[in-house]
């Protein structure tokens, strides 16, 4: 943002500071007329000494005495002249000081001059004039003080000006002599600086640094700043001759710091979250009303989706990328101006200035606006044309939105009310603002694409529709984080296991975004196989922690931003035969249960570590669960908050969750609105289960010694059962999976145990009538069977094999004091 014009009118600010403050009003024979108190201080002389006498007497050599002679005659100066020079103080000593003369003009055709003046010592470093002609004309420091000097008598009618001064404000000389300024160049902000003279004249001390604008005719528009300081003039007795005042032009120096501000407050309020959308009205609102009046920002399509732009956005095989308004702002309420409103698709003409800087990647610059019949705008956008005609649009800047290599969109800045056209300056502002928004836009949108895959792949590993079976009725909520958090590592699943038990599970990965949602499915993917493989609720955890060790340690090293996976876990298992729930947790918060009543309580678990640490043991413990009981698995997204204990985060769950009268599906949503942070700062999970049991006329069990001749009577109680149940069409097939099964576990059970305790030894059935029908056989042994295809030689090792072709699905798990080894026939919908 920096320019020579700014260096020069900041030197000229300088100027203004130290030079002014001493000041001495000459008449054309160089008598002083006019004294000011700045300029006693400097050299000691009051005004009663020094006016009326010759200022030449206060000059110590008679060098500068000729030069200031020289100079006051020559007509090449331009009526100004600037030299070092050494005056006389009251006390006797030299002092060094600069001397800026300036001539001014009067309504009676003689000039006079005035003299500022410094102590050298307060002065930059500037070179120094060695001679007056003929290097005077051409030194550089008159040309870098272009001050404009006025002298007003006692009524501030202007009675001496120099030509500076009229370049500067514009107010041509005749309307100005003899007149106040609120007379040559009525307003109030004429009338704001007589006010400041009039204080300047009562009370002697200087106002310095008072900026106003150009006080230019009405019918006459500009933006020129000017900063003046007034200083009071006394003659010889003392009284106030007049106000001195100097001023110079300090608009560029102006705008350059305000758009350095500009430029500020675009790093502060630019990019403040990781939406694309929000990004762009940020640009647009930043730019209106400093830089333009109506601004709006057009991105592709894709953007906003985290869609990979292309490097050039032109049209390709004769069609427009798609585009959508994601930034609109205006000086006027409900931006009037636009065509088409925020998130709306924008339709961009195959022959406009928005196309030339899609192809081109080069902004677009039209500080007069072509409006005219026959544009581009009547043949291919009349409503536009009508827009711009109707609200007066002048000027037009259409600039790219470039980031690393890739064109964003286009951001169109236009000027309506303001008068002036778009300059260089304001396209390299424009250009430098849209710079900055494009990275944050960019980061936006790289972050958009890595939460879309996030969320595709929670989405796509998350139970679409967890169902709890003859077990329970369950709903869920799972909201993902914020944008600026990103998407966690939270899972859920409801996993359906043998004799109608139900699984239940929640965890949570640490971290955030695309890598913990993939740890996240990897350790899906390992609890429902090792849920399927019937192990207790503490065993899978111990068994998937060894998991989450194993695939950390495979993890790159060179990355070690990905090489630490940990997360928590709770794993229940219910069973609705017996109506008991198996919990084991690794560090996760504990579940809720609500009984049928609405009395919320947290069972006291052992807490466990987190999974991947490989600490401690993990522990299972048993509950009896009333029917109609529900319970609450939940992520700590639910309860935590920054300023609070998880404690005060649990009672609240406990409110919320204390609401027998509402439906399961009403009871997840209401928990989860009363509980979730706004804007929510990690994933929120919450799975809920409603518990059924089993009725008595569902389950049959038998007890039968562990001898072969048992095996008849036990396929004459199932086929009565299943007489009973109605279901005479799987008596055959029951028949043979309980001959095969208890035959099975008869043989594996005596050949553990020798004859004396064959009598001690009993084996179990059970059949279960649910949404499947499962027979069972326990027996007192460890040794699981395994399926094998029997060669036509062997005598044993069909019965397994027999088992797989008539059941859906068999397998075994460990219990209490033995084994179950179980089979599932599929039931018809009816049953």
């Amino acid at each position: 943002m920096g320019s020579s014009a700014e260096t020069a009118v900041s030197d000229a600010q300088t100027a203004i500071e130290t030079v002014c403050p001493a000041i001495a009003l000459l008449d054309a024979q160089g008598t002083v007329v006019g004294w000011s108190q700045a300029a006693q201080r400097l050299v000691g002389y009051s005004a009663a000494e020094v006016v009326g006498r010759s200022a030449g007497v206060l000059l110590v050599a008679a060098e500068d005495r000729v030069k200031a002679s020289q100079a006051a005659q020559k007509s090449t100066l331009g009526g100004r002249w600037s030299d070092l020079a050494q005056v006389r103080h009251r006390d006797g000593r030299s002092i060094d000081v600069r001397l800026c003369v300036s001539s001014l003009s009067g309504q009676d055709g003689r000039d006079w001059w005035v003299v500022c003046a410094t102590d050298k010592a307060l002065l930059p470093a500037w070179p120094a004039e060695a001679t007056v002609e003929p290097r005077l004309a051409t030194l550089p420091l008159p040309s870098r003080l272009p001050i404009g000097v006025v002298i007003r008598d006692t009524h501030l009618r202007c009675i001496r000006v120099n030509d500076t001064q009229g370049s500067k404000d514009g107010i041509p000389l005749p309307q100005r002599l003899g007149r106040r300024l609120t007379e040559a160049a009525p307003g109030t902000g004429a009338e704001t600086l007589e006010a400041v003279m009039h204080q300047v004249l009562e009370s002697g001390d200087p106002a310095m640094d008072v900026d106003y604008q150009a006080l230019l005719p009405a019918n006459v528009r500009s933006n020129r700043i000017l900063t003046a300081s007034f200083f009071r003039l006394d003659d010889a007795q003392g009284r106030a001759l007049g106000v001195c005042s100097v001023s110079v032009d300090v608009t560029d120096s102006r705008r350059a710091r305000e758009r350095l501000a500009t430029l500020g407050e675009a790093i502060r309020r630019i990019g403040t979250t990781l939406d694309v959308m929000q990004t762009a009205q940020e640009l647009a609102a930043l730019a209106v009303p400093f830089l333009a009046d109506y601004t709006t920002v057009d991105l592709a399509e894709v953007v906003p989706l985290g869609g990979e732009p292309l490097t050039h956005l032109g049209p390709q095989d004769g069609r427009i990328p798609a585009f959508r308004r994601a930034g609109l702002a205006s000086i006027h309420p409900g931006t009037p101006e636009s065509v088409f409103a925020r998130g709306e698709p924008v339709f961009v003409p195959p022959t406009s200035p928005f196309t030339g800087v899609l192809r081109s990647g080069k902004s677009h610059f039209e500080p007069m606006l072509d409006t005219s019949q026959g544009t581009w705008l009547d043949h291919h956008d009349p409503a536009r044309a009508e827009k711009i005609r109707e609200h007066t649009m002048h000027s037009l800047m259409v600039v790219p939105i470039h980031a690393r290599g890739a064109l964003l969109g286009v951001a169109v800045f236009v000027r309506t009310k303001d008068p002036r056209p778009f300059e260089e300056d304001d396209l390299l502002l424009a250009e430098e603002l849209v710079s900055w928004a494009a990275l944050a836009l960019d980061n936006a949108r790289q972050y958009a694409r890595e939460r879309s895959a996030a969320l595709a792949m929670q989405r796509l590993l998350h139970p679409h529709r967890p169902t709890g079976g003859s077990a329970a009725d369950v709903a869920w909520r799972y909201l993902p984080a914020d944008s600026h958090h990103g998407i966690g590592g939270d899972w859920f699943d409801v996993i359906p296991l043998s004799g109608a038990r139900l699984a239940l599970v929640v965890g949570d990965v640490v971290g955030h975004g695309i890598n913990a949602a993939a740890k996240m499915g990897q350790l899906r993917t390992a609890m429902r196989t090792l849920a399927g493989m019937d192990m207790s609720p503490d065993e899978v955890l111990s068994r998937l922690d060894e998991q989450v060790i194993r695939l950390t340690e495979a993890e790159d090293p060179r990355h070690p931003a990905t090489t630490t996976m940990a997360a928590t876990c709770l794993y229940a298992v219910y069973d609705p035969v017996t109506r008991t729930c198996t919990m084991a947790r690794a560090g996760h918060p504990p579940p809720a249960i609500i009984d049928p009543y609405g009395h919320v309580t947290f069972p006291d678990l052992p807490t466990g570590a987190p999974l991947g640490l490989g600490l401690v043991p993990f522990e299972s413990a048993t509950l009896e669960l009333a029917e109609g009981s529900v319970l609450a698995l939940y992520t700590d997204g639910l309860i935590e908050a920054r300023d609070q204990d998880i404690s005060a985060g649990m009672n609240r769950l406990r409110a919320a969750l204390a609401r027998p009268d509402l439906t399961l599906d009403d009871l997840c949503s209401s928990t989860v609105d009363t509980l979730r942070a706004k804007p929510p700062s990690d994933d929120v999970t919450l799975l809920l289960a409603r518990t059924r049991s089993l009725s008595a006329d569902q389950v049959a069990s038998w007890q039968f010694p562990s001898d072969p001749a048992v095996v008849s009577r036990a396929r004459t109680l199932a086929a009565r059962q299943l007489t009973q149940w109605g279901l005479e069409h799987l008596v055959e097939s029951t028949e043979l999976i309980v001959s095969e099964l208890l035959t099975n576990a008869i043989i594996h059970s005596n050949g553990d145990c020798n004859s004396d305790c064959n009598s001690d030894r009993t084996i179990g059935l059970r059949l279960i009538r649910h949404e499947m029908l499962t027979c069972e056989v326990f027996d007192a042994t460890h040794s699981h069977p395994l399926v094998r295809r029997p060669r036509t030689t062997d005598e044993h090792g069909r019965g397994l094999f027999l088992v797989t072709q008539l059941s859906r699905r068999w397998g075994t798990r460990d219990v209490p004091d033995g084994k179950l080894i179980w089979a599932d026939q599929q039931l018809p919908p009816s049953a």
